[in-house]
């Protein structure tokens, strides 16, 4: 899962990260204009939206991803705590509002809802399919009784096709979901990920669901 943090003040950016590190890979940028270039070019599952800032405010930000019809779903953090502005955010597509200060328990539980609402996941932070669990928090795969334990980003290579199954996605996509357009490696990579992920499945008996389309990508389907 990867999550977009638009903020201004670095400290207050860097104390939300630390807020929400160990459970979502997280990207940053102090201004409006930088916020909006990283959500236009990136993949994302979640944007946490400062208002004021320099360059753009967020207001402007949020109102031109819409109008661009990127849906990420926007968490807007800002000291603007006036029934005006609030209402102002949700009119522009805001899908929730938190003031600043706020507790670190209430905005990672906002998150949290918020992800699981655009996944339609709502079963405790967990993925399922066909008897395979997949727990977002402990990132442990389960199937049957056995356990197995996915390297690196072959839980989240994983966690995105299970989610997208039975659709085909390019190795693109899964570059810039996963790995992002700052990454320093290629979508080579990919290939080598998803090689090392079939080999894990096969020993819980889940391989067949892992379909190459060759020149294309992959599926995940039944």
């Amino acid at each position: 899962m990867r999550v977009l943090i638009i903020e201004d003040d670095k400290i207050l950016s860097k104390t939300v990260e630390q807020c929400l590190k160990g459970r979502y890979d997280i990207d940053s940028a102090y201004d409006g204009g930088e916020g909006l270039l990283y959500a236009k070019q990136e993949i994302y599952d979640l944007i946490i939206l400062d208002i004021m800032m320099p360059v753009m405010d967020g207001y402007e930000v949020l109102t031109r991803l819409r109008n661009e019809k990127i849906f990420t779903p926007v968490l807007i953090l800002t000291a603007k705590d006036s029934i005006n502005d609030k209402v102002k955010g949700f009119r522009i597509g805001a899908d929730d509002y938190i003031v600043k200060p706020f507790n670190r328990e209430e905005l990672l539980v906002r998150v949290e809802a918020l992800i699981r609402r655009s996944t339609g996941n709502y079963t405790e932070n967990v993925i399922e399919f066909k008897g395979l669990v997949l727990d977002l928090n402990s990132r442990k795969i389960k199937a049957n009784g056995e356990e197995i334990v996915l390297q690196g980003k072959q839980f989240d290579v994983l966690e995105y096709l299970i989610n997208s199954k039975n659709t085909i996605i390019t190795k693109e996509q899964i570059f810039d979901k996963i790995w992002g357009f700052n990454s320093e490696t290629t979508t080579n990579v990919i290939e080598v990920y998803a090689s090392g992920l079939r080999k894990e499945l096969k020993k819980i008996g889940y391989d067949k669901y892992l379909k190459t389309i060759r020149g294309v990508g992959y599926i995940w389907s039944e």
